[in-house]
């Protein structure tokens, strides 16, 4: 479903990503580790479009991210580190602007769009409030609900659960874990229970270079017995 084939983004003298390459399928969940700065946010930008690579190559579903972006956009949801919204907006009225975005032009499909989407995050409590009244989890929720909307194959989640509290983070990879039986995901994250939660595969990556990718059992099975934190620590340790 999506293919990264050499994909390179330098910033003047800092090269942030650095020939970086893996495919993920359907129905896989890959967790995209990495210390702050590695050049997770970069990659995932360049494999949704909004950055364009300095070189390589991503593809979803088939179609080059290069050559038609916005069939690419089609095709996935994108939850960015900062979750979008306006915030004069209501909920409810900025999951039907996304709608429309979408393609949804009647009030019947964009209202079941967002009724599907406010359901699976659970937003019913504040569907009428205003985005810049909510916290930050409800905000990180709107974000989600806007990436999933229009029921995309495939989604790519930087940091789905920064800002939930532990019963909103049990209910959010609840909710991923089971989009993950007909969809592809991607999702960066820095807690490391949520990939042996709920992720199939583990690309760690450092200084902008894939060092792991691997399923979280043979993460583990390098050092038996460790904590899966002090094995990433000692695997991106050049970062520290």
């Amino acid at each position: 479903m999506i293919e990264v084939k050499g994909l390179v983004k330098t910033y003047g003298a800092k090269r942030a990503v650095d020939g970086v390459s893996f495919s993920v399928c359907r129905g896989d969940i890959l967790g995209f580790l990495g210390p702050n700065g590695a050049g997770k946010s970069t990659t995932m930008k360049m494999i949704t479009g909004y950055l364009r690579p300095d070189a390589g190559t991503a593809t979803v579903d088939g179609i080059s991210v290069a050559d038609d972006p916005v069939a690419v956009k089609s095709k996935l949801g994108y939850l960015p580190e900062n979750s979008p919204g306006y915030p004069e907006m209501t909920v409810e009225e900025f999951l039907s602007f996304i709608a429309e975005v979408r393609g949804f032009r009647t009030k019947s499909s964009r209202l079941a769009q967002v009724d599907r989407a406010i359901g699976l995050t659970h937003l019913a409590p504040v569907r009428k409030q205003s985005i810049e009244t909510l916290s930050k989890g409800f905000k990180q929720r709107v974000g989600f609900a806007q990436a999933l909307l229009h029921n995309p194959p495939a989604l790519v989640l930087d940091e789905p659960t920064d800002g939930l509290d532990p019963n909103q983070k049990i209910e959010m990879r609840a909710l991923i874990k089971s989009m993950a039986v007909d969809k592809t995901i991607i999702l960066s994250t820095h807690i490391l229970e949520e990939v042996e939660a709920i992720c199939t595969r583990v690309i760690i990556i450092s200084r902008g270079k894939v060092v792991v990718d691997e399923t979280p059992a043979q993460l583990q099975a390098r050092q038996p017995g460790a904590r899966l934190d002090e094995i990433f620590r000692r695997l991106t340790a050049s970062d520290v």
